[in-house]
């Protein structure tokens, strides 16, 4: 199946992110060292990129980050950028050789509609708990957002400068990871649809959620007659070992409230597609310029000889 357009509107949109590991094999399992590179790496690319993030979720086996997006190079090269030294510094600290992504990642993106964004803070903050793990989004012992955004702090991590430390190993300098490391900080925004709260009224409306997420995951296990699995089964698990059975839902194309704006949103896109569709056919068949929509990455050339020229859409 050929992977969808990633397009960014004109002006910048919210997108939804979420990536899972190969075969769904706690490759990410939570632990001290993992959750401070995590935080390194995330850190390192927010401020490479200078991204605006809302929140994130970070599983055993999957990620989910709720972002503001201006073009879609800056999304692609921040996503590039983390799942690439993401997977490097967990293949490193749990002995896994092979890849660690099992596909691309997958850009949602989400209406401006207060109802779809809070919908989604809601959703990432409750990954844990649904899934059965915690019984408090405070107590996953992974990357832990909720707390973040409950107290209104950044995250620190430490970011590793593998390039430093080869080329200090070639030279014969010490190479300790120690040597080559640098604290980095995540810094989350308030959702755009809650920018006029104080920090105060925000960290309420956190605490709220939360709340909300506690008792919900408490009726489930009570009608279930369960409990959950607890963060200290969490910590134990193999990083290489993969669930029984795993849940998997085709992803929507976006996150919209109301029928009318996602309407709205999937007519613009198909508007856009079409555009793409038609330069596309132009610069395979080499019929002269391509103009490509803005918001979108063209084709790769089909050979050097095509005509080739992208023309301000």
């Amino acid at each position: 199946m050929a992977r969808p357009l990633l397009y960014v509107p004109p002006g910048g949109a919210v997108f939804e992110l979420t990536s899972r590991t190969l075969h769904g094999r706690f490759l990410l399992r939570p632990g001290r060292r993992l959750n401070e590179i995590l935080v390194g790496v995330l850190g390192r690319a927010q401020r490479r990129y200078d991204v605006r993030l809302y929140v994130g979720g970070f599983l055993s086996n999957h990620f989910h980050l709720l972002g503001r997006f201006e073009t879609p190079h800056q999304l692609s090269g921040f996503m590039q950028y983390f799942k690439a030294n993401l997977a490097k510094e967990a293949g490193r600290l749990y002995g896994w050789r092979e890849k660690i992504w099992g596909r691309r990642y997958r850009p949602i993106q989400v209406s401006d509609e207060e109802e779809a964004l809070v919908g989604r803070l809601r959703y990432i903050l409750s990954q844990a708990c649904k899934e059965g793990l915690v019984a408090s989004p405070l107590d996953w012992p992974g990357v832990n957002c909720a707390r973040a955004l409950l107290e209104g702090r950044e995250l620190s991590g430490i970011w590793y400068d593998r390039t430093s430390q080869f080329n200090a190993r070639r030279r014969g300098e010490p190479a300790r990871d120690s040597d080559h490391a640098t604290r980095e900080r995540v810094a989350f925004q308030q959702l755009p649809c809650w920018s006029h709260f104080s920090p105060e009224q925000y960290r309420t409306a956190i605490a709220e959620l939360i709340e909300e997420i506690e008792a919900e995951t408490q009726r489930a296990h009570e009608a279930a007659v369960t409990q959950p699995l607890g963060a200290s089964t969490v910590l134990r698990q193999d990083p290489h070992q993969r669930p029984a059975r795993s849940s998997r839902s085709p992803a929507p194309r976006f996150h919209a409230a109301t029928r009318e704006v996602r309407r709205s949103l999937a007519n613009a896109y198909a508007l856009v597609y079409a555009a793409y569709q038609q330069a596309s056919i132009r610069l395979r068949q080499g019929l002269g310029p391509a103009e490509f929509p803005t918001g979108c990455f063209p084709p790769r050339l089909p050979s050097l000889d095509v005509p080739y020229q992208l023309v301000p859409g």
